[in-house]
């Protein structure tokens, strides 16, 4: 019998195995010991994803429910959800989103000229968290000096313990951040500058009365924590994933060196093959029968991304990476009205980020003995990846 937590460190390692068990012998998976069901077909999951009458966001989408209550656009519903990614949309407008490519190309760039004489480098902790992490923070204007100490914050707030209870530093971790990001909003209000938050600080909402009002402090350092930690954490484990499969399939990373314009699509099948977020969670609102299997209402039910994106039913040959696969949609930037508003940021500078790597180092492969996975709650990937550089032998 089928056996699924996320937390496991084994399975972390490699779900890909227990998710076509899921997929096959129990897509309604109950798991009674911690208290959650999960979906891991693709069509079902698309469709939970749209039946937000069933499928609610709004008790938090973590299993262990850390966020449930929480100020953040990811887990409200409509109407309030509606308002405020109205309002947040603005941010990632393709105008504004295009201004950005210039400075995520001479960041990207930057980056790898300081390895570029290197036989071998961390690819994460060198390359792939700081090229994303300067972007958003250029975006909503956090200060250069401050961008690392954020980055660490962040990754402090998603680790789990492998029984899935956060550690007391999870929660230093989440103040410590939360203050300095209202430190920075009420700098901001007294220099307002050409940013996203002095953005969101001038536009007006309206209460459920419809009494028109701005936004708070403690409002606007929310959106800023949401912003700042969603902002670099996909496209940060999205890379090195990449990294993996082009190192795996060789051929395949030759071709985009010979094709630059090939990158688009390889960036589309690297969200599909591992995508950095491998579950939504969502809270039903009543009962609902699958594949002859009866969901009570007011439980826990994840979305296994992770599943979805290898079910054969949708992607033939899963398991294999092919920068050809005709992708119509998936769903590893979330789908419907919780689709991901930086999906179209984080496919540019991973882009980028390709072209520029491949640019400069055609030929690598990594150290295995010195990966490390970094164990969060429904992030996944890599707190190190050891790039080693092959280069042409000397005539």
């Amino acid at each position: 019998m089928v056996e699924y937590s996320p937390f496991s460190r084994e399975t972390a390692h490699n779900p890909f195995p227990v998710y076509k068990q899921l997929r096959d012998e129990a897509p309604v998976y109950h798991n009674e010991q911690v208290g959650f069901w999960a979906l891991s077909r693709y069509e079902d999951v698309v469709a939970a994803h749209l039946d937000t009458d069933v499928f609610s966001s709004a008790q938090g989408v973590t299993i262990e429910g850390l966020d449930r209550g929480g100020p953040f656009l990811i887990i409200k519903d409509p109407p309030e959800h509606t308002l405020h990614r109205k309002i947040a949309a603005r941010m990632f407008t393709p105008r504004r989103i295009g201004q950005l490519e210039p400075f995520i190309r001479a960041t990207a760039a930057d980056l790898l000229d300081k390895v570029r004489d290197q036989d071998r480098f961390d690819l994460v902790q060198d390359f792939s968290f700081r090229l994303p992490l300067d972007v958003i923070s250029e975006l909503i204007g956090i200060p250069a000096d401050l961008r690392i100490r954020v980055h660490e914050l962040s990754d402090r707030m998603a680790v789990r313990n492998e029984d899935m209870s956060p550690s007391e530093d999870v929660h230093y971790a989440g103040a410590e951040l939360l203050s300095l990001l209202t430190g920075l909003v009420r700098e901001r209000r007294k220099n307002p500058g050409e940013d996203v938050i002095t953005l969101l600080m001038n536009t007006e909402v309206e209460d459920e009365d419809g009494t028109p009002r701005s936004l708070g402090d403690d409002e606007l350092a929310m959106r800023f924590l949401e912003l700042a930690f969603a902002g670099h954490e996909t496209v940060a484990k999205l890379i090195p994933n990449g990294v993996i499969a082009l190192s795996w399939y060789s051929d395949q990373r030759r071709e985009l060196v010979a094709d630059p314009t090939l990158i688009p699509g390889a960036v589309e099948e690297m969200l599909r093959w591992d995508p950095p977020s491998h579950y939504q969670g969502r809270w039903t609102l009543r009962d609902v029968e699958l594949h002859g299997t009866l969901v009570p209402e007011g439980v826990r039910v994840i979305l296994l991304t992770g599943a979805a994106v290898h079910d054969e039913r949708k992607f033939p040959d899963p398991e294999y990476f092919d920068i050809h696969r005709d992708i119509d949609r998936h769903v590893s930037f979330g789908f419907g009205r919780h689709l991901c508003l930086g999906a179209s940021l984080a496919r540019l500078e991973t882009k980028v980020a390709f072209e520029e790597l491949l640019k400069r180092f055609p030929d690598f492969t990594f150290d295995e003995t010195g990966v490390e996975r970094h164990f969060s709650s429904n992030v996944r990937g890599l707190a190190s990846l050891p790039l080693l550089v092959e280069r042409p032998a000397a005539v």
